[in-house]
Order: structure tokens, then sequence, then C-alpha cells
């Protein structure tokens, strides 16, 4: 690993152990809460602390799989674990809703009295609050190393806070009120939240999994080659590009001037290719292929002087997203 990468890694696992740790300490709270008030809310609650556990520890083996280089098996390294892991979070998030809604469906059905209401909330107060600090750091370093499971863990975490805040709320009322029903209610709308969140994961983990077009880092690519192009860059169409944990795959198809010699070709590409590494702190793997210009290049190409030119050059088409992803054949510009 470059340095970079070495500290991203530090600064990974330190997150993902400090989240394994807390969620121990969080889940402990949660469920000396309900032995406490035998609340079915405060239940709900402490059974998506489970998966908090699980899917740190999870999260954590991703870590430290992910950091490994490129071998010969995983010739392009085994950062797409990270997808596996969120969409293996999002999966059991599910499943602990459907037991989150059978519990509140028995309070409902068959309401039983809860007692010590005032100790139980106070643990469940803690619990939160531990939870809401773990979940924004972890957001802030998977945004910055870029890692999905950090920020996967990130965002469980912080609907594991937005459902202790309603079982909160839903306890209160119960201690208040009285009506014991209520309290299944709650355990059920907060079963309702932790579905849309876990598919949430899912979605995004397919999507990772099955290379799903990401605008946003393709915008970022493109801004690149528009900020660095040299005359004799003619055109870049049928981009692509997908994440793989820190890392990124991108290829491209590069128009050069025909008479140019292959050698002073290789060196374009070289230098091309250690642009956008430069940009993307070393981590982004990229594949070029050369395709040498044809007259109707000649409106979009600023090469000059140039013998071969049939046309006159036509004001230069911007190098965006629409444009470099697409085949040549449907380019406008050419």
């Amino acid at each position: 690993m470059t340095s970079l990468q070495e500290v991203d890694f530090r600064s990974n696992f330190r997150a993902m152990l400090a989240a394994l740790i807390a969620g121990f300490g969080m889940m402990s709270l949660k469920f000396l809460g309900y032995w406490i008030t035998g609340s079915s809310a405060i239940l709900s609650d402490a059974l998506e602390s489970i998966i908090n556990v699980v899917t740190s520890g999870f999260g954590l083996g991703s870590v430290i799989f992910a950091a490994k280089p490129a071998d010969e098996s995983h010739p392009y390294g085994h950062g797409t674990i990270e997808f596996f892991s969120a969409g293996f979070e999002g999966a059991l998030i599910i499943g602990a809703a459907l037991g989150i809604f059978y519990e509140g469906l028995k309070q409902i059905m068959q309401p039983q009295d809860l007692t010590h209401l005032e100790r139980g909330l106070f643990f469940l107060l803690a619990a939160g609050i531990g939870n809401l600090i773990i979940g924004l750091v972890l957001l802030r370093v998977g945004k910055r190393t870029k890692s999905l499971v950090l920020e996967a863990d990130g965002k469980h975490l912080l609907t594991d806070v937005y459902t202790s805040g309603a079982v909160l709320i839903g306890v209160v009322i119960v201690y208040f009120t009285g009506w014991f029903r209520f309290d299944g209610i709650v355990a059920c709308f907060a079963g309702m939240n932790i579905i849309f969140w876990g598919w949430k994961l899912v979605r995004q983990a397919f999507g990772g999994l099955m290379h799903q077009s990401d605008p946003e880092l393709l915008d970022q690519i493109c801004d690149v080659l528009a900020g660095h192009k040299k005359d004799m860059w003619i055109d870049v169409h049928r981009l692509r590009a997908w994440r793989s944990g820190k890392g990124i795959h991108v290829d491209f198809h590069l128009v050069l001037p025909r008479e140019m010699p292959l050698e002073i070709a290789h060196r374009e590409v070289k230098e091309l290719e250690a642009v956008l590494a430069e940009n993307f702190g070393g981590t982004a793997d990229v594949l070029i292929h050369l395709d040498p210009c044809a007259t109707p290049a000649c409106p979009v190409c600023a090469q000059d002087p140039c013998e071969l030119r049939q046309e006159e050059m036509l004001e230069p088409k911007k190098w965006d997203r629409p444009r470099l992803t697409g085949d040549l054949d449907d380019n406008d510009a050419i």
C-alpha cells in the first residue's frame, strides 16, 4: 500500500474497532433497559443493536480484507468486499425488523404492564447518545477515505439513533398515559423505518457489485480530463469508471493525430494516466485505448499546424459526462 492508503487503512481500522467495542456497550444498555421495563419498543431497539454489533464485526473484517493488494487470484484487488459487506448489513437490518414487528404485534394484541420506565428511559437515552457520536465519526472517516463499509455502518447507527428517539418518545407517552398498546405501535413504526434503511443499503450494495454508473465519479473524471486537455488530445469517448473499495478503475478511448509516432503517443498516455492517478491519490487504475483521428474529427481538433486537416476547426465541444461516456458514432462532436 502507498503511504496515503496506509493512513486511510489505519483510520478505517480504528474507526471500525471503536464502533465494534461501542456497539457492545450500547447493546448492553438497551437490553438492560428492556430487562428492567419489559417494553417491546425498547426490545425492538435492542434487537437492532445486535445487528449493529454483528455488522461492525463483519465491517472490520471487510476493512482488513479490502486493504489487501491485488494478486494473481484477484487482479482488480479486494475492495469489492465492501459492497458485499454493505449488502449483508442491509439484509440483517431487514431481518431484525421482522423480529421487531413480531414483538410489537404481541404487545398490541396482548398488552403487558411496563415497570420502572424511568430507569429504562435513562439507559435508552445514554445508548442513543453513544450511537450518535460513533455514527457521526464513522460517516466522517468513511467520506474522507471513500470507504463504503464505514459510511454504511455510520448510516446504520444514525438510523438506530432515529429509532431510539422514536422509541424514547413513545415510551414517554406510555409512561404518562398508561396506554401500553402504544408501546407495540411504536415498535412497529420503528420496524418500518429500519426496513426502509435496510433496503436502501441493499440497493446501494447491489449497484456497486453490478458496477452501476456513478455520475459523481464520472463528472470528477471529466473535470480532470477537461482541465488538463492538450491540443493533440483530440477527443475522448466510451469513458467508464467503477469503484472497488478505496480504488477506482477507469478506461476510455483517446483520439490522437494519426500521424503521431507510437513512442510519442505512448508518452501522452502515460502522462494522462499520471494526471488521473495523482488526482485520486494514487488509487486510480487507468486503461486507455488509442484511436487514430479521422476526417470527421477536424471540427473539434485544435492541433495546428496539421497537414491532414480537411475542415476548419469549429468551437470545441465541452468535455462533459454525456459526451465522453458516449460512443464515437453517437458523439455529436465528430
